[in-house]
């Protein structure tokens, strides 16, 4: 067996503003999918990203709880440059997301930067640093 990844699912307490940031963000989601429990969205690597309420969860997982504290995962979204990133936070920040890491050289090699999705799971922006 050869063990591929299938989708990344998000949980979402607010579908509508969920897809705005992710929309903002310049993921391609299908027009009208705002009051839709489920919402798939396919990035240009293949990788697809889906959404779900905290309604439908707990229609099979009635002990479904959303967990609290500091996030367990992160998602991080690869840019060509450096400025790239740069640009891509200020956006969602002007947008009125958190900023929650602003953009900086990390040691291993990358310019990187952390927002907050509307349900406060980190989304990293990361690049290649020497280019761009």
């Amino acid at each position: 067996m050869t063990l591929t990844l299938g989708f990344i699912g998000l949980v979402t307490t607010d579908m509508s503003a969920a897809l705005t940031f992710y929309r903002t963000l310049g993921v391609d989601i299908p027009a009208g999918a705002e009051t839709a429990p489920h919402v798939d969205a396919v990035l240009p690597d293949g990788t697809t990203l889906a959404w779900d309420t905290v309604e439908v969860i707990r229609s099979f997982d009635p002990g479904y709880a959303i967990a609290a504290g500091g996030h367990r995962i992160a998602l991080a979204f690869a840019h060509g440059t450096p400025a790239e990133v740069d640009a891509t936070f200020s956006r969602l920040e002007a947008a009125g997301y958190p900023g929650h890491v602003a953009p900086w050289d990390a040691p291993w090699g990358q310019r990187y930067a952390t927002v907050l999705d509307p349900d406060g799971n980190s989304i990293d922006l990361f690049a290649p640093l020497g280019e761009g």
